[in-house]
């Protein structure tokens, strides 16, 4: 169980970073490359396809866990200044880096034994992997990351003004609680982090779909990176001007309004014109979300809207969603 000990005082310095870190997400979707994750599955064999041999050296740092090397992925605004802070790094710190990478099972090769002795050549390598690796992963799908954390952003402030920092903090993800002044996510090892005035940055992700994770940054502060309500395949190219559809996405905005009839996830799949997979993915992200509650009919599961849901759906425009609950037969499998 990982442990973050909070004081008011954290509270009060509990934000969310002002926008996408280009430098983070490239780090998240190098581990998603090595993931299994059949949300991803599309664009991974893309993007296998397109990323060159210099970008997939970055793989050296970054194993699936996406726990790979913090001195690759600073919090930056852009590319270029974060490529900047990566080469400027200091040395101890890259050390410790790549000390604790070879202690968890990554190989260490030349080019990172390069790294560790400064050697040029192997940090010259590094900027050109980065920008490669950008160019492939992140800067082509830049417009959906940036669409991505503008939704995230409208509702965890909506959230945030009905139920609360506790609500915001317990809902980041599934295996995440709050307890008193604590939050707790349930990860395999047993860590305690006092905050001590720091507060937190919570950084939400458009490429990782597993638990949270806490990041500590050169500069001390304390980063907390969590999947986003919508990743990156889900992101829809226009949403229109449904206002649901903005926050949401249009195929979750539906998945939510046939939901106020209680329904299986084949029905929600028959209904959208979309696999089973994609729709189980929608309703997981839904209900991480505290939008939507699966329980188990017999051999079947059915899924519903919880109040928030309820609540949400009534900033949506209301006949699309009589019209979309109305075709499902109630007990049909």
């Amino acid at each position: 169980m990982l442990r973050l000990r909070f004081t008011a005082e954290d509270l009060l310095r509990t934000r969310f970073a002002p926008g996408p870190a280009p430098l983070v997400e490239l780090g998240l979707a190098l581990a998603m490359l090595q993931r299994r994750d059949a949300l991803f599955e599309t664009w991974r064999r893309d993007a296998w396809t397109h990323l060159s041999k210099p970008g997939r050296a970055l793989l050296d740092l970054v194993p699936r866990t996406g726990l790979g090397a913090q001195f690759l992925d600073p919090v930056s605004v852009g590319l270029d200044d974060g490529l900047e802070a990566v080469l400027s790094m200091p040395r101890t710190f890259v050390r410790h880096d790549l000390r604790r990478l070879a202690s968890q099972g990554q190989p260490i090769t030349p080019w990172l034994r390069g790294l560790d002795a400064r050697d040029p050549a192997a940090w010259q390598r590094l900027a050109h992997a980065v920008r490669g690796g950008h160019d492939v992963l992140i800067g082509r799908a830049w417009p959906k990351v940036v669409r991505s954390y503008r939704t995230e952003l409208a509702w965890q402030g909506r959230l945030m003004a009905e139920q609360g920092l506790e609500a915001v903090l317990g809902g980041l993800h599934s295996s995440t609680r709050w307890r008193d002044m604590t939050l707790e996510v349930n990860v395999s090892k047993d860590v305690e982090l006092q905050l001590d005035g720091r507060g937190v940055t919570l950084l939400p992700s458009a490429f990782w779909t597993g638990r949270p994770m806490v990041g500590l940054p050169i500069d001390g502060s304390v980063l907390i990176v969590y999947s986003a309500l919508t990743p990156v395949p889900l992101v829809d190219d226009d949403a229109g001007t449904d206002p649901l559809g903005e926050l949401l996405g249009r195929t979750r905005a539906s998945v939510l309004a046939l939901a106020t009839a209680p329904c299986s996830t084949g029905e929600l799949a028959r209904e959208l014109g979309i696999s089973p997979a994609t729709a189980s993915e929608h309703t997981r992200t839904l209900r991480n979300a505290g939008l939507l509650v699966t329980e188990r009919a017999g051999k079947a599961v059915r899924h519903s809207v919880t109040p928030l849901g309820a609540q949400l759906l009534g900033t949506g425009p209301g006949a699309p969603q009589r019209e979309v609950t109305a075709r499902l037969a109630p007990g049909s499998s």
